[in-house]
């Protein structure tokens, strides 16, 4: 559903796009998340949710539907979310993704989980023992280009 029409249903009977929200998810996804069906008795809060949700996960231009799917396999891995990799495993499975691939996505969302351990815990360390000469290294904070739209977030080409 594109947000000019989820605007108009909004603006003539809040409550009457739930369902419709709702019916646009299962169309997508082949099924409507438990969370999603939890909260739709509750518009004031269903209904941002959906809508901020919907901008990220489906109004990319430049990432396909397969690759955020991978990504959402990736950090479901990563934050050990059960349910929520569970979900992303069947949508990607329904879309025909690859086991090699959703396989990949984990093992990329496990790597991550580790580094992020890892780079607390030794910092930790370090904290403790400075006298081991293991210092944190300054890390640059912006890349070469001055357009680029991840590093100034004010510049970036909202569609």
């Amino acid at each position: 559903m594109e947000l000019e029409d989820i605007v108009e249903i909004l603006k003539e009977d809040p409550e009457r796009a739930i369902p419709e929200l709702l019916e646009d998810v299962r169309n997508q996804y082949g099924e409507v998340p438990y969370i999603m069906n939890f909260m739709k008795d509750l518009p004031e809060i269903f209904i941002p949710k959906t809508l901020y949700d919907n901008s990220i996960m489906r109004e990319f231009k430049n990432l396909d539907p397969e690759t955020v799917e991978l990504i959402s396999i990736g950090v479901a891995s990563a934050l050990r979310c059960e349910h929520c990799l569970k979900m992303h495993i069947r949508i990607a499975k329904r879309r025909g993704i690859k086991k090699e691939k959703i396989f990949y996505a984990i093992m990329i969302g496990a790597s991550i989980s580790n580094a992020a351990v890892l780079a607390e815990s030794t910092r930790a360390l370090a904290s403790e023992f400075p006298e081991d000469g293991c210092e944190e290294e300054k890390e640059e904070k912006h890349c070469s280009d001055p357009n680029c739209e991840i590093c100034d977030i004010s510049r970036a080409a909202l569609k």
